[in-house]
């Protein structure tokens, strides 16, 4: 008989798995989105360079704010520099994004004066240096803009243009090897041969679960349940990937092949092969040759489950991106009681209502951890520790978000 550990044991054992030295390799910006970046952005310069007009207006000498008019002598279009300084009782015509002229220091909008022939009654004054953009206000030089670790996105993508950088080094993704184990089970698009068999979805669904959180995915598709064929696919796995991973065969019964291959054909190193948790008990996770094997239930929902809170965790580890299982707070609109002496994850719904979140169990269907609809619509797992007592309605949980899953 096995001995079951506990989950937060089995995130100790998870969690000081030695992850190999990233590789990095250097990309064009547009190629960098969702990418992690490798290294620290340092600028190179001040932004701006000189002080900046801020809007359209008039650049003056703050001194002469209350004169009764100042002479136009020069217009100063973004883009230019313009030759002539503001001297005393003058001013120049200064347009958004333009170099403040020599001699000013403060812009005057143009909604704010009377244009009178070739001079300009400031109406309503501003204070000193109104409008105007110091040197390195947006960033300075040498200061650390974006940090190794950050996940690219938009406004990296601008900032990363700002300073003249066309190309960033980046961590490789982790490759990962899916496959779904079973006999019964039948692929996309093949026709059944006999009501025993069922289709397949858990290489797809775990495909495009750690595609959409930063791996790379390679796709072996259903494995047939023998002894051979699965030693040959997970020689073949380990090979070409970092962590290898599939579903089924992880049980007790007399054709769950999977343990087989890995703790006797193998010779894998087991960290440990059954976690007190629900759904996913069965769990099993190895190392052979510095590869990650992690073996999941066969069921839809346990095998789901069980990649978020397994595979997902390491994918980060591998991306060195400082990302999180989304673990919040919400309150429950129910009396929920505890049914076992194991970690629980059951699916919910949650809505963001009047600045908190808010669970419910409407429209979830109670049985087996084959039921893969619950995660549908607004979904939430709902955890309750294994040392937890019942809860009450009102109560606050913890609960983890899944559409807050990439």
């Amino acid at each position: 008989m096995r001995d079951f550990i506990s989950y937060k044991k089995s995130l100790e054992i998870l969690n000081n798995i030695k992850i190999p030295k990233s590789v990095t390799k250097r990309v064009f910006i547009s190629d960098a989105i969702g990418q992690v970046l490798a290294k620290d952005i340092v600028a190179d310069h001040n932004s701006p360079e000189f002080p900046t007009s801020g809007m359209d207006g008039y650049a003056i000498k703050f001194e002469d704010i209350n004169s009764d008019f100042l002479e136009i002598i020069d217009k100063n279009p973004a883009g230019f520099v313009v030759e002539k300084s503001v001297e005393s009782k003058t001013c120049i015509k200064t347009f958004t994004g333009s170099l403040m002229p020599q001699g000013s220091d403060t812009l005057v909008p143009i909604e704010n004066v009377e244009v009178i022939n070739n001079k300009i009654k400031i109406t309503k004054p501003v204070p000193f240096g109104f409008a105007v953009r110091n040197i390195g206000e947006n960033y300075k030089k040498d200061e650390i803009l974006i940090k190794a670790g950050t996940i690219i996105g938009f406004s990296e993508i601008g900032v990363l243009a700002s300073l003249n950088i066309p190309q960033i080094d980046i961590f490789i993704k982790p490759l990962i090897a899916v496959a779904s184990t079973g006999s019964e089970i039948l692929d996309l698009g093949v026709e059944k041969t006999n009501n025993a068999q069922i289709r397949s979805s858990n290489h797809l669904t775990l495909e495009a679960l750690f595609k959409s959180n930063g791996a790379d995915v390679l796709q072996m598709g259903p494995v047939e349940d023998d002894i051979k064929t699965i030693t040959i696919f997970f020689e073949t796995a380990l090979q070409k990937s970092d962590i290898v991973v599939t579903t089924g065969g992880v049980s007790v019964g007399d054709y769950d092949f999977v343990q087989d291959v890995i703790k006797d054909k193998l010779k894998a190193e087991v960290l440990f092969h059954g976690v007190s948790i629900k759904p996913g008990m069965h769990i099993l996770v190895a190392l052979k040759d510095e590869k990650i094997i992690i073996a999941l239930p066969g069921f839809a929902y346990s095998s789901t489950i069980t990649a978020i809170l397994y595979v997902l965790p390491l994918i980060y580890r591998f991306r060195k991106a400082n990302e999180r299982l989304p673990i919040i707070k919400a309150k429950i609109n129910q009396d929920f009681k505890k049914t076992q002496n194991k970690t629980i994850f059951t699916a919910c719904n949650v809505e963001y209502k009047n600045s908190e979140y808010i669970i419910d169990f409407v429209g979830k269907k109670s049985g087996t951890s084959a039921i893969l609809t619950n995660m549908l619509g607004n979904p939430a797992l709902l955890i309750q520790d294994e040392n937890s007592e019942d809860i009450k309605a009102g109560d606050l949980v913890d609960i983890l978000l899944l559409n807050n899953l990439k």
